[in-house]
């Protein structure tokens, strides 16, 4: 994943810390314009991974 654009998709509802649109816990999107390349990356990362388990459970809203 290279690209370090916001993920944000204007959903913004959150499951437990978690943001159901974009994947990201609420830290990790107030902070997201301070963070270097490199951190931006992992968090795209991780909040991949956090939309394939919330997918799993059902919890994430179909397009």
């Amino acid at each position: 994943m290279s690209s370090t654009k916001d993920p944000c998709i204007s959903v913004c509802k959150f499951d437990d810390d978690v943001c159901i649109g974009c994947g990201r816990t609420k830290r990790e999107i107030k902070g997201w314009k301070k963070f270097d390349k490199a951190d931006k990356r992992s968090v795209l990362a991780a909040s991949a991974m956090r939309l394939i388990q919330l997918k799993a459970a059902g919890r994430r809203k179909s397009k």
